[in-house]
């Protein structure tokens, strides 16, 4: 296991990129914790409906667009990632610039096109 990642906004629906990016995580044997709004489970990982303060996180995902990330900036400040994610459709400059102040780094790029080419 390698690169714990937090897959934020987590879905159970098949069809939404969150819930492939889990099953591609899971394959690529990254460990993978997830929180999403409703309780389920998606290869193996169970999704939480409460946000956990996650010990060794490197990386979060974000599935979630710039407007509901907002309720989520203190959360993702305290977990102290060593990166963030930000998948095509949750690019966010004010977030961006919160994350520096915070020494947090991060990039816009897509998390399945990282995995695939072998860049997670």
């Amino acid at each position: 296991m390698r690169k714990k990642t937090l897959v934020l906004g987590a879905s159970l629906k098949p069809n939404r990129y969150s819930n492939y990016a889990i099953q591609r995580l899971v394959a690529n044997k990254v460990e993978v914790v997830a929180f999403g709004l409703k309780k389920g489970v998606i290869s193996g990982v169970q999704i939480n409906t409460e946000l956990i303060l996650y010990k060794g996180l490197h990386t979060v995902t974000l599935y979630l667009n710039s407007n509901r990330q907002k309720g989520y900036y203190d959360y993702i400040i305290a977990l102290k990632p060593e990166r963030v994610i930000f998948n095509p459709g949750t690019e966010n400059p004010e977030f961006y610039k919160i994350l520096k102040e915070n020494d947090i780094p991060f990039e816009a790029a897509c998390t399945l096109v990282l995995l695939a080419t072998n860049q997670y």
